[in-house]
């Protein structure tokens, strides 16, 4: 054993210093033979003091390949154009052709294949001068993907003649009508509301007739809003098209979005349509007291589409781990008492209707406080100590179920009789159980019955979620009723430790989607430590199924004991929520160093990802109070330049510094050389740096 945790011990330690002496770039990869061809072309051949003309970005992909709209559904980089311009001219923003929706890698995506042009408005001033040639510069960079992504750019030009009237080029004449019939059509007529509805956004276009058709898809500008074909809904409604569009918290590398407050994008379809910016507006406040109770058709219908809903919820896999439990529990009770067997059944049934009781109480007494705005069921996960503590319990089962460690029984009394490892106590927490991880599955089919529920008055709003649970007990309470029904399950036997480990991978996954979960509300930048948790309890129930049995001495015991508290005592503590940063990040650009330097301020720049260890490292033990304070002290402005996703102005900067591999953490004081900190950072190197300017 001794032996054993030699090596053990210092594999753990030596997690936390990992090196990220590496370059990853998502996917991107370096090729001479997949290069889109861009050009800058003007549709004016000659142009005329004070009257705008167009310009097109035309990018030429090569096959298979594709580009992306500005929103690109992902993390994809839309293209961007930074222009160097004669003095008195000024361009207006790209004009963005209707994108091809696409499934993605992280789901829809919106895109351009082909050859896609990108028009541009250029206004020159009202005093330009006849006569005259004048060189338009855009530096263009845009993303290519197939199986990979490739970051591409090119630096363009485009001359023009200046004279006393416009001229049109009549060799761009084709092309400018193709990107121009590429765009969507202006509104007219057309009136558009946008309304907060529950985690969705629900936009209303009429009249529906001007659209000429039901609209394809909605495409939206903002990246928070995903698209109607991604979990929402296109239908009827009256004479206007309501459309659902779905929320979206955060992007698929797990940072934070912006909650839009405003909507933009394309209705796609037969006549696509550009929809102007709204504004999202908040949707009218329900009193729980004053609502308006359901009649006895509609009732029934929630009341069915509840009950429907709790029954097939017993096979969706945040339950499915818990029933798993219980089914083995019937088996193993399966030649016991049948009142015995019935009594365990009503219990789990009990549970199930009691939690149900609680949650649903304290979601309508919120609701009452809330004004049944702000609150919705599920409510619980996004406490995130509750989605911690129920993804610990999910883990600690599962490695229990695989046979790591055994709870309440030797490591050779896999299989004894129920009621001597769980009795009463057992199935009601069980039937608890069942009903705090059920919650967040109910989504794909209870989402409207759960909507109309919660607008009911007190009688009816209990009655729905008493359905609800009725539903998920019903099997349970079938094999109570009528036990002649757990004789055709198969008797116990050697198979059921088989069946114990198989159902263990179930819970491992419950376990990881609430990682995931977990990890969209302290921010992946802070998913590290979680991890490291796990494996730290992972190796707890190790120590304690591989010492802490019968037949060791009894100082073995006492160690493993020891050993397994301390192990799951640091687990336990890497893996719970953060304290919130008082350390504020700004975005990093070479201009903004520039600016901030000339105003006379210090500036501290880390060069870091979300894919680097030990940047992640070194914000946890780098940034204590003491450096917040001095950062504060020395008016120093602080920046992150994020290479999570491939970016060459950060990698020119590290050339610059003679550097290729992150971290890199450095201090740029106004007329002085900067100064670069050590890789492994502590409090004393910055604190050191600071006391330097």
């Amino acid at each position: 054993m001794i032996r054993t945790l030699c090596f053990l011990l210092p594999l753990f330690a030596a997690t936390a210093p990992l090196q990220g002496q590496f370059d990853y770039s998502l996917g991107a990869e370096e090729s001479t033979k997949s290069e889109s061809k861009a050009s800058l072309v003007s549709e004016a051949k000659t142009i005329a003091a004070g009257k705008p003309f167009t310009v097109a970005l035309r990018l030429e992909h090569p096959e298979h390949w594709h580009s992306y709209y500005q929103n690109s559904g992902g993390v994809e980089l839309a293209p961007s154009i930074r222009w160097t311009l004669p003095d008195g001219f000024s361009a207006g923003p790209i004009q963005w052709p209707v994108p091809e929706v696409v499934d993605g890698f992280f789901g829809k995506s919106f895109v351009y294949q082909g050859s896609p042009a990108f028009l541009v408005e250029i206004t020159p001033p009202g005093d330009l001068e006849s006569g005259k040639s004048v060189t338009l510069q855009a530096k263009a960079e845009w993303q290519i993907c197939k199986e990979s992504c490739i970051n591409e750019s090119a630096d363009l030009t485009a001359t023009v003649a200046t004279g006393g009237e416009a001229e049109m080029n009549p060799d761009a004449q084709v092309l400018f009508a193709k990107a121009r019939a590429a765009l969507p059509a202006e509104p007219e007529g057309l009136e558009i509301t946008a309304t907060d509805a529950d985690g969705t956004v629900e936009l209303r276009v009429s009249p529906a007739g001007s659209l000429g058709g039901k609209p394809a898809d909605f495409v939206p500008d903002q990246p928070s809003v995903a698209s109607a074909s991604s979990g929402g809904s296109i239908e009827m409604d009256g004479d206007a098209w309501k459309i659902r569009l779905p929320r979206v918290t955060e992007d698929a590398i797990g940072n934070e979005l912006e909650r839009a407050a405003a909507i933009s994008g394309i209705l796609t379809g037969e006549r696509p349509v550009r929809v102007m910016e709204t504004q999202i507006s908040a949707p009218a406040a329900t009193v729980a007291g004053g609502t308006k109770p359901a009649g006895a058709g509609g009732l029934l219908k929630i009341l069915g589409g509840m009950f429907l809903g709790g029954l097939i919820l017993n096979l969706m896999p945040c339950v499915f781990p818990v029933i798993g439990l219980k089914i083995m529990g019937f088996v193993q009770q399966s030649g016991s008492d049948r009142a015995k067997v019935a009594m365990h059944g009503v219990t789990f049934a009990l549970g199930v209707l009691a939690s149900f009781g609680v949650l649903s109480g304290i979601l309508f007494a919120a609701r009452a406080a809330a004004g049944g705005s702000d609150i919705g069921w599920g409510y619980q996960l996004q406490n995130p100590w509750v989605v911690l503590a129920l993804m610990l319990l999910m883990f600690v089962l599962a490695l229990n179920m695989f046979g790591v460690f055994e709870i309440g029984a030797s490591a050779t009394s896999v299989g004894g009789n129920l009621q001597s490892k769980q009795g009463l106590a057992g199935s009601f927490f069980s039937g608890v159980l069942a009903t705090v991880v059920a919650t967040p599955c109910s989504a794909p089919f209870l989402g409207a019955a759960i909507g109309a529920a919660i607008a009911l008055p007190a009688v009816q709003f209990f009655s729905a979620f008493a359905a609800m649970a009725l539903g998920l007990a019903l099997p349970y309470l079938v094999l109570s009723v009528f036990p002649a029904l757990i004789d055709l399950l198969p008797r116990p036997g050697a198979w059921m430790e088989s069946f114990k480990q198989a159902m263990s991978f179930l819970l491992f996954a419950t376990a990881g989607y609430l990682l995931w979960v977990y990890a969209g509300q302290i921010g992946l930048e802070n998913l590290l430590g979680p991890v490291f948790g796990l494996s730290a309890i992972a190796a707890a129930g190790w120590i304690y199924g591989r010492w802490n049995l019968p037949h060791k001495e009894k100082s073995t015991r006492a160690t493993a004991l020891v050993l397994t508290l301390l192990f799951a005592a640091g687990g336990f503590l890497l893996a719970k929520p953060p304290k919130p940063s008082a350390l504020v990040w700004e975005k990093w650009s070479e201009e903004r160093v520039a600016e901030l330097l000339e105003e006379g301020k210090p500036v501290y720049v880390d060069f870091t990802a979300q894919w680097c260890a030990t940047c992640q490292v070194n914000k946890k033990r780098a940034y204590t109070k003491e450096v917040i304070a001095k950062f504060g002290e020395k008016n120093v402005v602080t920046l992150k330049a994020d290479k999570t996703k491939p970016n060459p102005e950060i990698e020119t900067a590290l050339q610059k510094l003679g550097r290729t591999a992150i971290p890199v953490n450095i201090l740029i004081a106004p007329g002085k050389e900067p100064v670069i900190l050590p890789e492994l950072l502590s409090p004393d190197d910055v604190l050191g740096a600071l006391d330097g300017i």
